[in-house]
């Protein structure tokens, strides 16, 4: 199909500034021009590829709004010309459902507060508030791990959020802004799109940032399952309940051991150097302390769990 009259335009507007930029900023800004044109054609390239993926695998009678709307990197695009199919309120919805396993094992829930506007301090965006429910709420350290899990689910699949206030934790440090797309102001061109990109800040320990980290090869376990993983050089303990997988630090509060041979019992964990038993489901709850339980996310077959700083690299 021959471009239109308009595509044609397009293009020659680009190079039309391209010129200029070179001529006002030298051959050095043209050059810088040139990569970033470069750049978004990539980026672009790499959703038009995704959505021929999705498209072509495909069953027979699936919604193709919904499945590209459900695709991160898809998604995120249909997000940043105002053309995803599902609202705001309903994402958030979706990114909560993902996390609720993880904040069940603290024996917690989470409520949407609201959703506010772009400030009046010039911050692009939307801000979410939430309210923590259960133990999860007046427990700085399980608030704080709970955060990191929604904060990474949020900015997956709800770009347009720049930051999540969670009632009740307090933050010791501003805290930075998500990975957030903007969207196309109304009446503004459309290369006129704000954005911004952060790190989501891990606070149970005060500069030590969550890092979130794919668990590649990890074999299929059965319910009742256990096994050590080592990601970042920090070994985990993942465990396999009904419905849940679970991931703690290898590394038993009672007598300091490895938990890595410890007999798992319905939703008892036995450690085996000193017997002590731990509740998998409520967050690794014992007679002798807690386990630390390690954020995690599980979907479409993929398992990707968090890592603060503290742990990186580090030993008990």
């Amino acid at each position: 199909m021959a471009a239109t009259a308009k595509e044609r335009q397009a293009g020659e507007h680009i190079s039309a500034l391209l010129d200029d930029l070179g001529r006002s900023m030298g051959p050095a800004g043209r050059e810088l021009a040139d990569e970033l044109v470069r750049s978004i054609v990539e980026f672009y390239g790499s959703g038009l590829a995704r959505v021929v993926e999705l498209l072509r695998d495909a069953p027979d009678g699936t919604d193709p709004l919904a499945l590209l709307g459900g695709d991160e990197t898809v998604g995120g695009l249909l997000v940043l010309h105002d053309l995803h199919p599902e609202d705001t309120l309903t994402r958030v919805g979706r990114a909560l459902d993902e996390v609720r396993p993880y904040l069940g094992s603290h024996a917690g829930d989470v409520d949407i507060a609201g959703i506010d506007p772009e400030g009046d301090e010039g911050a692009d965006g939307l801000t979410l508030r939430l309210r923590l429910r259960g133990s999860c709420d007046g427990c700085p350290s399980s608030a704080q791990t709970v955060r990191w899990t929604i904060e990474e689910a949020v900015a997956r699949r709800v770009p347009e959020i720049s930051k999540v206030e969670v009632e009740g934790v307090t933050e010791e440090e501003p805290q930075p802004k998500l990975l957030q797309i903007g969207s196309r102001p109304p009446g503004a061109p459309a290369g006129d799109v704000p954005g911004r990109a952060g790190a989501a800040d891990g606070a149970r320990t005060a500069g030590a940032p969550a890092e979130w980290q794919p668990l590649t090869g990890l074999p299929a376990l059965a319910d009742g399952e256990s096994t050590v993983y080592e990601s970042a050089g920090t070994p985990l303990l993942l465990i396999r309940l009904p419905g849940n997988l679970y991931a703690y630090r290898d590394h038993c509060p009672g007598c300091a051991g490895r938990l890595g041979e410890a007999a798992v019992d319905g939703e008892r964990l036995r450690c085996p150097s000193c017997a002590a038993e731990y509740d998998i489901r409520r967050a690794g709850q014992g007679e002798h302390g807690h386990l630390e339980p390690v954020p995690l996310l599980e979907e479409s077959g993929s398992v990707r769990v968090a890592l603060p700083g503290v742990l990186l690299g580090t030993g008990p």
